[in-house]
């Protein structure tokens, strides 16, 4: 078996029963940082033997995982704080997995955008997480317009030296919204600071961010002033079946199709 393994994003007093399990248990431990890791199992006097498993050799290192599981070694996976996968290393070996058949599990924890959210205390209903923004500045601006209607909450991660110029970027992108830089999750100097994306952060950047942004504003699609008839003619007029547009209404004014079903049948004369 083959158990990815979240392990503290900063107390180590995080490390969960299972966590401990599936290391004290496991022949090999695959992980993003071998001396991070050491750290972490030396904490917990656990010896195990260590493969080094990062971006640059993600795909050798999948290969090498599935050998040994089909051997019967039990495996754990770890990256260097948090959830493998989440922003870090882990899906090519999911996928390596799943192409040969071999059994896998997750031992779920700490994970660092989560955490934040929470702490932030904006909305958590319906949120985003986008990660590290990646490319240069144009494609970072691209890809965070195609977010610009997004009612929930981003989420998105930031190495202090990048901090002050994404919150520069996401203002560009999305105005005077309010937002929220999480950082020291769990440790003695955690912070969770509210902000303008227009006046940006103040102070000194250390550490890793979690920055957080309220979602746009819910706009009322002007379609939905018209009657119910008038709005299901509209998306006909554009060249719609009526079954057609009666989905395309419905979806707009947030109801079920059948609410709006009368308003498609037409007197005889018609």
């Amino acid at each position: 078996m083959v158990t990815f393994v979240a392990t503290p994003i900063g107390n180590l007093g995080d490390i969960t029963l299972r966590a401990l399990e599936a290391l004290r248990g496991a022949d090999v431990i695959f992980c993003e940082d071998t001396r991070r890791s050491l750290k972490l199992l030396n904490h917990f006097e656990i010896k195990k033997p260590l493969v080094a498993c990062h971006k640059f050799n993600e795909q050798s290192a999948a290969e090498k995982l599935a050998d040994l599981a089909e051997e019967g070694k039990e495996v754990a996976v770890v990256t260097d704080a948090g959830t493998p996968v989440i922003s870090d290393p882990g899906s090519i070996l999911v996928n390596a997995l799943r192409r040969r058949g071999i059994p896998y599990t997750l031992a779920p924890g700490p994970c660092a955008f989560v955490a934040a959210l929470v702490l932030s205390g904006l909305p958590a209903d319906t949120f985003a997480f986008l990660g590290f923004l990646r490319g240069r500045r144009g494609e970072k601006r691209a890809f965070l317009r195609t977010y610009a209607d997004f009612c929930g909450t981003l989420c998105l991660y930031s190495a202090p030296q990048d901090v002050d110029a994404d919150i520069a970027l996401l203002y560009e992108v999305f105005g005077p919204r309010e937002g929220c830089a999480v950082r020291e999750i769990t440790k003695v100097h955690e912070s969770a600071v509210r902000f303008s994306l227009a006046e940006g952060l103040p102070g000194e950047k250390r550490g890793e961010y979690v920055l957080l942004v309220r979602g746009a504003e819910k706009r009322e699609n002007p379609l939905n002033s018209l009657s119910e008839r008038a709005h299901i003619d509209h998306y006909m007029a554009q060249g719609m079946s009526e079954k057609e547009a009666l989905k395309a209404a419905a979806r707009d004014r947030g109801v079920p199709k059948s609410a709006l079903y009368k308003f498609t049948v037409r007197p005889k004369e018609e």
